[in-house]
């Protein structure tokens, strides 16, 4: 594994390096909680780095949720040939300008960094003469650091003997941990149901993505207390980093996307007051009118000699058509006739 995430394992240890060397300057190197707050800015710090692909991600989403019903109707379409659904609603996403890969890139970015953070932790051992940017000095900080006893490279399930090693015991973990697990969990919880809640219609009606959502919902929170038995509890404080940052993000970034979508229907509204009107008593131009003096311009165009312009009347009017704007044409002059005679 160091092999293959040395190209991240680096760069996770250099922020929080930097982290604890600020907060341990205000609270001292071996004080658990400096160790606590350079985890936290460090979940922050890697955040803000995703910052911009996430906001990508809320605008594809309220992109999808405008052509919500186009999706639906290609799935009732097309819902016994999956290959060709798959083909249009490929064509119809970049048709808008969507990325379907765009909503998986923050969370496929994280899963290295939380893989390299856990791999940096574990290597903080007693015996360790380094850990990546962490001198030997480093490393007897982060292991003598603890949190009303609990020390944050170990957790919970751990050997006595092990725990003992590192100068803590498994009651002083279970303190510490529970709490932490129980909170991870909570907040794990309400990031998921507020994913949930912003799911387009378009996803819910479909009775197997609304089944997995709820599903996750409720076992990710569960995940969060099982998995915490067997985790660090830097790892825990990290996990409930993420989760509070990813609280506070998705309230910030859907005030911004709809404030943008507000100026964006003001800009349409005045584009449309802005729009020129027809004046008060004028008839207004139908489309069909404007095809039919087209029409007749290319045939008098085209029976018209060489050279010779198309001549109008004294009154301004084409030829071959009455006064008043109307045209004199066949069909009209037979109903006309027909009607006199029914009248007769």
């Amino acid at each position: 594994m160091e092999d293959f995430f040395s190209f991240i394992l680096y760069p996770v240890s250099a922020i929080l390096w930097f982290w604890h060397k600020v907060f341990g300057f205000v609270l001292g190197p071996d004080n658990g909680f400096a160790w606590a707050l350079s985890v936290f800015f460090l979940v922050f710090s890697l955040r803000v780095v995703l910052l911009k692909p996430a906001m990508s991600q809320l605008r594809a989403g309220r992109k999808m949720a405008k052509f919500a019903p186009q999706i639906q109707k290609l799935r009732e379409k097309y819902k016994g040939d999956r290959q060709r659904m798959a083909q249009e609603m490929q064509k119809l996403q970049s048709e808008h300008g969507v990325n379907p890969l765009g909503g998986c890139l923050p969370a496929l970015l994280q899963i290295p960094v939380f893989l390299s953070l856990f791999h940096v932790l574990r290597n903080f051992t007693p015996t360790a003469q380094s850990n990546f940017i962490f001198d030997r000095a480093g490393v007897e900080s982060f292991i003598n650091a603890h949190i009303f006893g609990a020390k944050l490279s170990n957790w919970i399930t751990q050997s006595d003997p092990e725990l003992a090693a590192f100068g803590t015991d498994r009651t002083s973990m279970m303190i510490v941990g529970i709490p932490l697990m129980l909170i991870a969990s909570v907040a794990t919880f309400f990031t998921m149901r507020i994913s949930v809640r912003k799911q387009t219609d378009a996803a819910m009606a479909n009775p197997q993505s609304a089944m997995m959502a709820k599903f996750m919902m409720y076992i990710a929170p569960v995940g969060a207390i099982v998995s915490g038995w067997f985790l660090p509890i830097a790892v825990l404080l990290y996990w409930l980093a993420n989760n509070v940052w990813t609280l506070g993000q998705q309230h910030f970034l859907t005030k911004k996307i709809d404030r943008e979508q507000e100026r964006e229907k003001e800009k349409e509204i005045a584009a449309k007051k802005a729009a020129p009107r027809p004046k008060p008593g004028q008839k207004p131009v139908r489309p069909e009118d404007k095809a039919d003096e087209a029409e007749e311009t290319t045939a008098t165009a085209t029976t018209a000699e060489p050279g010779q312009q198309v001549s109008k009347s004294s009154n301004g009017q084409r030829p071959g058509s009455r006064p008043g704007g109307k045209k004199n044409r066949p069909g009209r002059q037979a109903a006309a006739t027909k009607k006199g005679r029914k009248r007769r």
